[in-house]
């Protein structure tokens, strides 16, 4: 019964990391239609300016609160710079992202000279729950996740920003006629889904071993869990992230994680031959 309850742990505290990677990618993905390829290396940007800050300051928190501002800012740049020039060209946002993944996976690499690291737990220690100790840290980004999502809600459909973002979407003419700066509105957007992954990564960085390559794995569970859910719905987010975070962590526990991976994978394709548009999409 205990392992019952700690693998369901496991599932909700997987899920909400799974949520706020997602998030990111599903917001420009849903509302810009941009299939970030190099969604997973602003991810582990925000987990290299952790280590940074923390190498230089010895304070976490500080680092946890400097990464979304830094990939944000940095996702603006790519916005203006490359994605504002291809829109509506799908196949070369594809190419184009994934070329900025390899620079930027390749340019970390030079820099850290291919070293692993690793940072402390800022929330130590563990809670009782249902009579079993679980760390509090997991709990932690559990609340998180619910807490991002609940931003992004009310960002995304009660801001002058959300209201902009997707009256742009639906007609760019006519939002541009009726006094929106659609451009900005697209930069401003895609800088939020940037900070948002570099968000992820500096929560996450405590957890796992960084490196360069450490933004892979979960840039394939994020398109599973957008996938699943719906693109464009943040209740899909949501939902995504609880199916990929419970099979992914029970299969985990039966089988092993290659195989929860393409449980999970097969999971996606099935959904897609039912709902194409995802459980939540719309």
């Amino acid at each position: 019964m205990d392992q019952v309850l700690v693998q369901t742990l496991n599932g909700l505290s997987l899920a909400g990391i799974l949520a706020l990677v997602a998030l990111g990618l599903g917001i420009t993905f849903g509302l810009l239609g941009v299939i970030n390829l190099a969604h997973g290396e602003l991810f582990m940007l925000g987990a290299y300016t952790v280590v940074f800050t923390y190498n230089a300051t010895r304070h976490l928190w500080l680092g946890m609160a400097v990464a979304p501002l830094v990939v944000g800012l940095l996702g603006f740049a790519i916005e203006r710079v490359v994605i504002k020039r291809l829109y509506a060209r799908l196949f070369d946002t594809l190419l184009a992202t994934w070329a900025l993944s390899i620079l930027a996976r390749q340019g970390v690499q030079l820099w850290t000279q291919g070293r692993f690291e690793g940072l402390p737990s800022p929330v130590h220690g563990s809670a009782h729950v249902l009579g079993v100790d679980y760390p509090l840290y997991r709990l932690f980004l559990l609340g998180v996740g619910a807490a991002v999502l609940a931003g992004a809600w009310g960002l995304l459909y009660r801001t002058r920003l959300g209201i902009r973002a997707r009256a742009a979407i639906q007609n760019r003419e006519i939002a541009s006629a009726m006094g929106v700066d659609v451009a900005m509105t697209d930069s401003l957007t895609f800088a939020l889904g940037a900070a948002l992954a570099g968000l992820a990564g500096a929560f996450m960085s405590p957890l796992i071993t960084i490196n360069p390559s450490m933004g892979l794995p979960f840039l394939a569970s994020s398109f599973f869990v957008v996938i699943l859910g719906g693109a464009g719905s943040l209740l899909g987010v949501l939902v995504g992230s609880i199916i990929v975070g419970g099979a992914q962590a029970v299969a985990s526990f039966f089988i092993n994680p290659v195989a929860a991976q393409l449980i999970v994978l097969g999971l996606s394709i099935v959904t897609l031959r039912v709902a194409p548009r995802g459980v939540l999409g719309k």
